[in-house]
């Protein structure tokens, strides 16, 4: 009989699965990625994935739970070094243009998923729309700090900027952007 599996190996068996199932959601779409793939990308039997999360659907959905937390984390670490409230805001640009620059990058998970998904599961959807409402709350955070209201076109810009970068392969986005909110913020 062999032996019973441990939390700590069910927790590290989940993260190899959330591994797998985001690089290959991310890298190749998530419907064109079968359980299967991510079966063999994890090293997890289908048995002990689907013990973990019901159906596809539900690993989607902590794939991008997850990614979020990290997504939103390295961007608050990456302004809260700078100390002007204005420079802040500009530096979720320069984060931005970084990301936009890495290899593999394709665009923004969360609306891959809406595109993809986001008509036939509600679950992706709320995920969907969660996280865009707390990306839009941390830009609102640095933004009021500056005294200028401009919320939300700080927050369409990024988003364009993500969008554009993701279709056409070029970070360039994020500087012009950068360049259009540094006008709405007026001089330093």
């Amino acid at each position: 009989m062999p032996a019973p599996i441990t939390e700590e190996q069910n927790r590290l068996d989940r993260e190899v699965l959330l591994d797998a199932a985001e690089s290959l959601f991310y890298g190749r779409g998530i419907r064109a990625t079968g359980m299967d793939e991510v079966r063999a990308a994890s090293g997890l039997p289908l048995k002990r994935i689907y013990r973990f999360f019901a159906t596809k659907e539900d690993l989607v959905v902590a794939m991008l739970e997850r990614r979020d937390r990290r997504w939103r984390g390295s961007l608050a670490a990456h302004v809260e070094q700078v100390q002007h409230p204005r420079e802040r805001v500009l530096a979720v640009f320069d984060w931005l243009a970084e990301w936009f620059a890495q290899p593999g990058f394709r665009g923004c998970a969360w609306v891959n998923a809406h595109a993809e998904l986001g008509a036939s599961s509600e679950a992706v959807l709320a995920e969907v729309r969660s996280h865009k409402q707390a990306f839009r709350e941390q830009i609102a955070l640095w933004v009021r700090a500056t005294g200028v209201p401009v919320t939300e076109p700080v927050f369409l810009l990024a988003e364009g900027a993500i969008v554009t970068a993701g279709i056409s392969g070029d970070p360039a986005p994020a500087r012009h952007a950068r360049a259009a909110v540094a006008a709405l913020l007026g001089a330093p």
